[in-house]
């Protein structure tokens, strides 16, 4: 059973991945108005803007990796009756 679920988690993680890219790009896109968000090395942002920019990908990308994991947990649990992690 863990055999088969590390492996498969980690094929999530790595899709979740892409998916809160994906997401961060969009959400920073609408809020802030420009294509990518400041490099922390970039002169050009200010400190408040490269923190707030981080913050906010943080959070997406823990968001989505909770969410991820937790799909991944309960779609195991309802294919073999036992929560991961429980071996």
């Amino acid at each position: 059973m863990k055999l088969l679920y590390k492996p498969l988690s980690i094929l999530f993680s790595v899709l979740g991945g892409l998916l809160a890219g994906t997401l961060f790009k969009q959400v920073w896109k609408r809020a802030a108005g420009q294509d990518d968000a400041p490099d922390a090395d970039d002169a050009n942002y200010s400190w408040r803007q490269v923190l707030i920019a981080a913050a906010v990908q943080g959070a997406i990308f823990g968001l989505v990796k909770a969410a991820v994991q937790r799909a991944g947990a309960q779609a195991v649990r309802k294919s073999t009756g036992r929560w991961p992690g429980d071996d």
